[in-house]
């Protein structure tokens, strides 16, 4: 995998001495936050929030994509985010994939493949520059997690049939995808649970666990390292994603799919594991008048670790959904989202309860002052009981809130 990213590197430097259209595009986001949680999930606590308790102003994201066209239907993306508050901050690379689209055949069918890193095509809230949400500041807890434990290093193809070659309004696609470096994803879910925010893990970053009794010195979870690296290949094999879609132009669109990541879950490297993780998915989104669309998405799989002698460790059901409304009209946005989320912990492993069970409500309001220019102002609900939080002192049942104004500058 190391090789087709060098490969990609090599062929958009040599693009770039080619006739080729360059684009920036991207996003500035600031905001003023406050939150009655606790230590956040993003410095290893088991707040759901990316913000720990009390008030702050944070560059929440500065994101980038450096857009490169050529006329041979070959493009490439190159996508960096950064981000400074008060619990981290960091800049790095979060995709970089080239992409080829064929022109329509004569009976409406069109190829596209890519290769590099990227985001498996599963969220349907991140559909902004950088992978950022257009309707909410924060994801939902199913993107949320996409963004923080599920990108990959590989290759997709998808064959797509076009209804205006057709004289229809249904298109239909079908695409697949072949992948590695994503073996330890299933670890954060796992250990802190599903969380909110709009923070998207860096191609190298380590996300640090929260404390839990079975990962105390001479316990069973002991050699787990105290940071989990989400994008490591551990056991050399690959994973894949399939998804099917049918879009109805001027309607909406509805998608379903697989995905796992085929790890060989008793494989351990300097405290890494290979976790299997995999999960359906599906979801859509429907016009139902105009500037009134309903959304929603729903995720269920399950994530397997096990020691080298193939003994269960952490073995976990997860699920999460949510549905939302917006309305547009003239400059104005709102927003209403409801969520449900769980997690059934189902080994016997002693201090180490990942059972969880949870619900959470936004509300978000966006007014367009220019072009380019956006205010917005959000609520954040969540009600979660989570046992593992009594091993930090912690209550398992626990209400947290979120204020949140923004100012976005998208470029």
């Amino acid at each position: 995998m190391s090789k087709m990213l060098g490969l990609m590197m090599g062929l958009l430097s040599t693009g770039c001495a080619m006739a080729v259209e360059l684009d920036w595009h991207g996003l500035v986001d600031i905001r003023l936050g406050s939150a009655d949680t606790i230590d956040s999930y993003i410095d290893g606590g088991m707040g759901k929030f990316g913000q720990s308790d009390g008030q702050q102003v944070s560059l929440s994201q500065l994101g980038a994509e450096l857009a490169l066209n050529w006329d041979s239907g070959v493009s490439g993306r190159l996508v960096g985010n950064a981000y400074l508050d008060e619990e981290e901050s960091g800049i790095g690379l979060t995709e970089a994939y080239l992409k080829y689209r064929s022109l329509p055949d004569a009976s409406g069918y069109r190829w596209q493949s890519k290769a590099g890193i990227f985001y498996p095509s599963i969220s349907l809230e991140n559909n902004a520059f950088a992978w950022a949400s257009k309707n909410t500041l924060n994801a939902s807890t199913l993107s949320t997690w996409l963004g923080e434990e599920i990108r990959v290093l590989g290759a997709e193809f998808t064959l797509m049939r076009l209804g205006k070659m057709h004289h229809s309004k249904h298109d239909f696609s079908l695409s697949g995808a072949v992948f590695g470096n994503n073996d330890p994803a299933g670890a954060m879910l796992a250990w802190h649970g599903w969380t909110m925010s709009s923070r998207q893990t860096l191609w190298t970053e380590r996300r640090p666990l929260p404390d839990f009794e079975a990962s105390r010195p001479g316990n069973m979870l002991s050699h787990q390292a105290k940071n989990s690296d989400p994008f490591l290949e551990l056991d050399d094999r690959l994973g894949f994603h399939v998804k099917a879609r049918w879009k109805y132009r001027g309607k909406g669109e509805f998608s379903s799919g697989y995905y796992t990541n085929n790890g060989q879950p008793y494989i351990v490297k300097k405290g890494q594991y290979a976790w299997r993780t995999r999960f359906y998915h599906v979801g859509g989104k429907w016009r139902l008048a105009k500037g009134l669309e309903l959304s929603g998405q729903y995720l269920n799989g399950d994530t397997l670790m096990q020691n080298p002698d193939k003994v269960d460790m952490v073995n976990n059901d997860y699920a999460s959904g949510y549905l939302a409304l917006t309305k547009k009209w003239r400059q104005h946005q709102l927003t209403l989202r409801g969520e449900e989320f769980s997690v059934a912990d189902k080994d016997n492993t002693p201090g180490d309860n990942n059972t969880e069970y949870g619900k959470a409500m936004t509300v978000n309001y966006r007014y367009q002052y220019a072009k380019n220019w956006f205010f917005s102002g959000e609520f954040n609900w969540i009600d979660s009981d989570r046992p593992a939080r009594s091993y930090i002192g912690q209550a398992a049942k626990l209400t947290e809130r979120q204020l949140q104004f923004s100012a976005r500058y998208f470029f």
